[in-house]
């Protein structure tokens, strides 16, 4: 892999010189968001941008005339332009960077902190030179709050300086050329005003009614002078400026919708938080806190400046569209980010590729993203039943309320004509649904009631898609397309549609074979579920998987003809030809089943097809389709890079390489430009995570079995498998889970009966006091621990346990017990005796968790407080589906979440046990959210919610916690 930038911080993704003709590809790939809402890295001024901010599932439906029709588009809304930052010099014209003698500019992306700076240096007419150094945010600590910091410096002259804050409603959605003929002006109904030092705007959506307000405070040594239009507003102040000196000016902005919780109106509560918002330096460091939090979870650790920079940055931007804010709003996954208005920032397939990482890091997401689907299961039910299937039949496009928002036209670039699209037969959508429910559930051990139901609503329609062929005796599956886009009809055929998709087909059996696992299927519906599993359709051809029915009889392409043209489909339609002549394809379609099955479980499923395949067919298949592939999809590169990670070690490199530098180099030739592709940025990761670790949730445990490429060096990096946080490190030298080297060949599994688990948060300090008492440093101990001193000098700052091993291996090198070391009996709840020697622990669901909790009682919160983790005992009562207890007003929590009276999201831990000393069993449950104090207004209707101070006393402050991840475990004893 190639210099990507000259990269000499992995941190960083700096560009030098000002650069037009890239503006795009640096204005998404500068993005700033917190999953609620994201801004493009457009510069606050001048002619040459595209500015972009788009708010997670806000959509508008727009109809336009195109080519005599009249066709109608969803798309993400491009709200408005919060940037607006001008500066003009005395009597000369507004900056602008396209028409100024620059004399530097440095634009630098902080992916640690999350934090877009620009230097630059400009002289103006007059020979006078002005440094402006500027530092802008989209908050992850506050999701409503975004800030840019300007600080001028007049390097040779004095006088004074102008300077120009706007917000700007005149924006629409206009970033993607080929959509230019479709009306973009979502936005209307415009109002503008100031009021007591802040500026605002409103808009509303046309067509969904959404209210978006925008209220902005200046932080300047000069008052403003406000100027409003009905669609945007200004605020010039004048900065005096001495030779050498910085002036600092300082631009706050809360953006709140209609579709926000917890808010009246958006306007009063836009206002509210730009009046009450800190200043920068406040801001950022809450900022920066909130980044660390989500690096400690996301952390990968790989060998090499420039591929850990793309790293940094792909994960950057999946948690900048789907962070922990995102978890508790309606939004799916945008195939292109919060980064641009490509695909009209519709939810594809592509949680297929991003949920499984999520579900290791950030289970709550996952589940956030589910719910997505969810929520939209009656549409799905609907549109199944409209077509005549049962079950649920999800949208290949979806939006706002879970229709079908493919086009039915799109414009070929190449030729300029518009086409008919029959991109909605791709069924498989359905398939990417429930292949997340189950693997959110291998990897949580939680299978919520409402998750069951999309599985098997999903089955359902897939079974009622197969029809018995008497004369083959096989169920097919017809008029569908694969995951390939190119092939949407047979050459010539009236209607669209292909048969017997084999990945459609297979990834069927695999489902159906899932959900009677689940047991809810009546008697009748099993047995014909059973027999589809049994007698679903496959073709084959000169030794391989047949992509479809009829696949064989396709001509050759011309390969040398069209090398290196990515959409073949655009360029044979504008020659006059039709790609549904050819075996070509755009993307992995067939090569997909190796990408989620995996050898062992895809030779299973044709065998009990009936179609006893040897070990070369997937070695044979995989070559056949490698040479028959545009790769006209980022996705694609993933794909193979998996497939071929343990045949073809090498050439899955140079996929794996291609598909890092997809979004940074643009290798699909402008796309980039118009939105990140998400979807192959977390299979980049997920490369690393799960495939070059051979790291696979199963049912029995967490299966391990690394093969890193010789050029990878080394990794490690943390999972969260079932609750438990595992620390995993592989290299040239082995493999470490938690510190503890494990043996190589077959693979190994990590059960849960071998992750133990404690409510000591004391283990670290145990660990660190008899090191000391020793008088070993961390790296002696590591040694005599077999161990590495990186895991050491984790365990000693971090709450948890180890695994047993591992506690043993420590215990031994310290010279103590493993008893002492989790506690011994100072440390124990009092009891007869230890927890038992073969525990068993069941994961609990929230709705058993809140059930288990909601008597009411004693239990713990924990938060960063003033003085570092606080863990407090409350009485408390669960009301109205919120923790609530008391505390006094003016003490130490009281001051610690103060914060809460403004709005600002204060995430607290509540936990609650209950141990059978006799029975040596329990349960724990751990509920998590932000903490507010309840409103004066409000607490008149709580004397009846039974709530008592932990202490007595006069404490008559009421605290609130919401919870936003309820999770719980059951330990069975005898």
């Amino acid at each position: 892999m190639g210099s990507v930038l000259g990269v000499t911080n992995p941190w960083t993704l700096t560009y030098e010189g000002f650069a037009p003709a890239s503006a795009g590809l640096r204005e998404a790939l500068c993005t700033l968001g917190n999953g609620r809402f994201a801004t493009r890295g457009a510069t606050p001024e001048g002619r040459i941008r595209t500015p972009g901010t788009y708010h997670a599932g806000c959509y508008d439906r727009l109809a336009s005339q195109v080519g005599g029709r009249t066709v109608v588009n969803e798309d993400l809304v491009n709200l408005p332009d919060w940037l607006p930052l001008g500066f003009a010099t005395p009597g000369q014209d507004w900056f602008s960077p396209e028409l100024a003698d620059l004399l530097g500019y440095t634009q630098e992306l902080d992916l640690r902190h999350g934090v877009l700076r620009r230097d630059l240096r400009w002289r103006d007419a007059l020979g006078r030179v002005t440094r402006v150094r500027q530092r802008r945010l989209v908050s992850m600590a506050d999701p409503a709050l975004a800030a840019l910091e300007t600080t001028f410096t007049a390097e040779n002259w004095s006088g004074p300086l102008r300077v120009r804050a706007g917000l700007d409603g005149r924006v629409t959605n206009s970033g993607v050329e080929r959509y230019r003929d479709l009306r973009g002006d979502h936005l209307t109904e415009h109002a503008t005003g100031h009021r007591d030092g802040l500026t605002w705007l409103t808009a509303t959506t046309r067509s969904s009614r959404v209210t978006v307000a925008l209220a902005a405070r200046a932080d300047a040594p000069s008052p403003g002078s406000p100027s409003m239009e009905p669609d945007h507003v200004t605020s010039e102040h004048v900065l005096t400026m001495a030779e050498g000196t910085p002036v600092t000016f300082t631009k706050v902005v809360a953006l709140l919708t209609s579709r926000d919780p917890a808010v009246h109106d958006p306007l009063s509560a836009a206002l509210r938080r730009a009046a009450t918002a800190p200043g920068f330096a406040e801001l950022l460091e809450a900022h920066a806190a909130a980044w660390e939090r989500l690096w400690e979870r996301a952390e990968l650790n790989v060998d090499g400046p420039e591929l850990s920079q793309i790293v940094h940055l792909h994960i950057f931007h999946l948690l900048q569209t789907l962070s922990p804010h995102t978890a508790d709003l309606d939004a799916g996954v945008p195939a292109r980010g919060l980064h641009g208005e490509a695909y009209r920032g519709h939810v594809f397939w592509d949680e297929l590729f991003v949920l499984p990482w999520l579900n290791l890091r950030f289970p709550e997401i996952s589940r956030g993203l589910l719910r997505y689907r969810w929520r939209r299961l009656p549409e799905a039910r609907a549109a199944a039943r409209s077509a005549g299937y049962d079950g649920a039949m999800f949208p290949w496009q979806s939006g706002s309320d879970g229709r079908e928002e493919s086009q039915t036209y799109h414009l070929n670039p190449d030729s300029g004509r518009w086409l008919p699209d029959v991109s909605h037969l791709q069924r498989h959508v359905g398939l990417a649904v429930a292949y997340n429910v189950w693997q959110y559930r291998l990897a949580t051990g939680s299978m919520p009631s409402w998750c069951a139901d999309l599985l098997i609503a999903v089955a359902r329609f897939f079974a009622s898609l197969a029809v018995l062929d008497p004369v083959s005796g096989r169920y097919e599956i017809r008029g569908v397309m694969g995951p390939d886009e190119y092939h949407t009809a047979y050459p010539g055929a009236a209607e669209p549609g292909l048969a017997n998709n084999a990945y459609t087909n297979v990834m069927t059996v695999w489902l159906l074979r899932h959900a009677l696992r689940l047991g809810v299927a009546g008697a009748e519906e099993a047995a014909r579920w059973e027999d589809i599993t049994r007698r679903m359709r496959v073709d084959f051809h000169d030794g391989v998987i047949s992509q479809f029915t009829g696949y064989a009889g396709l001509a050759e392409l011309d390969w040398e003809r069209y090398a290196g043209v990515r959409r073949l489909d655009r360029a044979l339609e504008a020659d006059g030809d039709d790609v549904n002549r050819y075996k070509a394809s755009k993307q992995a379609d067939t090569l997909m089943l190796f990408y989620l099955l995996g050898a062992d479980e895809l030779l299973a499923i044709l065998d009990r097809l009936g179609y006893p395949a040897d070990p070369g067919l997937i070695p044979r298949t995989t070559a056949y389709y490698l040479d028959r592939t545009s790769h006209g999809s980022t996705l694609s590169a993933v794909v193979h890079a998996w497939v071929l990670s343990r045949c073809d070690r090498a050439r899955s490199w140079q996929f794996f390489a291609e598909a890092l530098v997809g979004d940074v180099h643009d290798v699909q030739g402008g796309t980039t430009a118009e939105g990140v592709h998400l979807g192959a940025m977390a299979g980049t990761v997920d490369m690393l995570q799960r495939c070059y670790l051979g790291l696979e949730p199963r049912p029995e445990g967490l299966f391990l079995d690394p093969l890193l490429p010789g050029r990878l060096g080394t990794l490690s990096l943390p999972v969260l498998f079932r609750g438990r946080r595992i620390t995993i490190e592989a290299g040239r030298d082995g493999t470490r889970v938690d510190g503890v080297p494990v043996p190589g060949g077959a693979g190994l599994v990590l059960t849960e009966k071998e992750m133990i688990m404690t409510n000591s948060g004391d283990f670290g300090r145990r660990v660190a006091h008899h090191r000391d008492r020793l008088g070993l440093t961390v790296d002696q101990l590591a040694e005599r621990a077999d161990m590495s001193p990186g895991y050491v000098t984790y365990l000693e700052g971090h709450l948890g346990i180890p695994d047993r091993n591992t506690v043993t291996r420590l215990a031994t090198a310290l010279e103590t017990t493993p008893q002492d070391l989790l506690g011994g009996g100072r440390d124990r709840p009092p009891g007869p005796g230890p927890g038992p020697d073969e525990p068993v622990l069941e994961v609990l669901d929230p709705e058993e968790c809140l059930r288990l909790v909601a008597p009411g009682g004693i239990g713990r919160i924990a938060f960063n407080g003033s003085h570092g983790p606080t863990v407090l005992p409350v009485n408390y009562r669960l009301h109205e589906g919120a923790v609530l207890f008391r505390t006094s007003r003016g003490g130490p929590m009281d001051q610690d979440l103060r914060t809460g009276l403004e709005g600002v999201d204060i995430m607290i831990g509540f936990e609650v046990d209950r141990i059978d000393e006799v029975r040596k069993e329990g349960w724990s449950v751990l509920i998590q959210g932000p903490a507010h104090h309840v409103p004066e207004d409000e607490v008149a209707k709580l004397a009846d919610a039974g709530v008592t101070p932990w202490a007595g006393g006069e404490r008559h402050l009421y605290i609130r916690v919401v919870p936003h991840q309820v999770t719980g475990r059951r330990i069975h004893g005898l």
